[in-house]
């Protein structure tokens, strides 16, 4: 298992830049609290066939993770808390005898049309098997048009999917911040839009953490940094526990079954 950061990034004003160490990460409020959320937040509709060929073989995993500073772990007290780092733990538990390499290709501050311009290097060059992209925040924080992120969304998957990889999108993060902006839900509604107009898998992010605050009655500072945007320690740690068995069930299920299910 191994779990490869992306090059040092300099970090500058925008709004993705890393904030300082979380420290209340660990904080009784959230020990009392379980890592959880309903099925349909975190079932991933598309069998990931190419990952459950490789892992059917026993032969190496390559996951890419690429997006903006929640991917790279802002809010985290350390590389090693952010959700890539933790999904390779948590997948190599699953998986003891595969070769689980997770690239952490997250870079502060980008949106969707930066990340198209790194796909040759930072996503095609490594040959994945799996790619997660995480989208969507920061064009919401900065009130940008959505709609061409539409196309270039549809852009991004096309490509993945010309590499021989599987897809999964992460959508934003149920956090004040970004709950302030009211272009939110149509962001919410475009980018399932398009996982399901492409036929690819999507994470639901935001509805887990929002089942956390509004069914869980978790309070934001218990897995939402101090900054009211990025998440913590303990609710990285939590999205990738929910993230790997969603990819453990979708990549061992019958695909069969999975056609049947999709027709009713």
């Amino acid at each position: 298992m191994l779990c490869a950061p992306a090059g040092a990034q300099t970090l500058g004003p925008d709004i993705g830049s890393a904030i300082a160490p979380n420290t209340a990460s660990n904080t009784p409020a959230v020990s009392a609290f379980e890592c959880k959320a309903p099925s349909e937040f975190v079932r991933l509709d598309q069998p990931l066939r190419h990952t459950a060929r490789r892992l059917a073989a026993n032969e190496s995993l390559t996951i890419v993770a690429i997006g903006s500073s929640s991917t790279r772990g802002a809010g985290a007290s350390s590389p090693a808390a952010s959700y890539p780092s933790r999904l390779a733990v948590e997948l190599t538990k699953r998986f003891p005898r595969a070769d689980i390499t997770v690239l952490n290709r997250g870079v502060n501050g980008e949106e969707i049309e930066q990340m198209l311009t790194r796909f040759p290097t930072d996503v095609v060059d490594a040959h994945p098997d799996l790619v997660l992209w995480q989208v969507g925040t920061n064009a919401v924080l900065r009130d940008h048009q959505l709609q061409p992120d539409a196309a270039l969304l549809r852009e991004g998957i096309k490509q993945i999917k010309e590499a021989g990889a599987d897809v999964v999108l992460i959508d934003m993060q149920f956090a004040p911040r970004v709950l302030a902006k009211s272009e939110t839900p149509d962001m919410e509604d475009q980018i399932a839009r398009v996982a399901k107009e492409r036929s690819v898998d999507l994470f639901n992010r935001f509805g887990v953490m929002r089942e956390w605050h509004d069914v869980e009655h978790m309070p934001f500072e218990a897995f939402v940094a101090p900054d009211g945007l990025h998440m913590n320690d303990w609710s990285y740690a939590c999205v990738a526990k929910l993230l790997a068995a969603a990819i453990t069930e979708a990549a061992t299920r019958p695909v069969a079954s999975a056609a049947v299910r999709s027709v009713h």
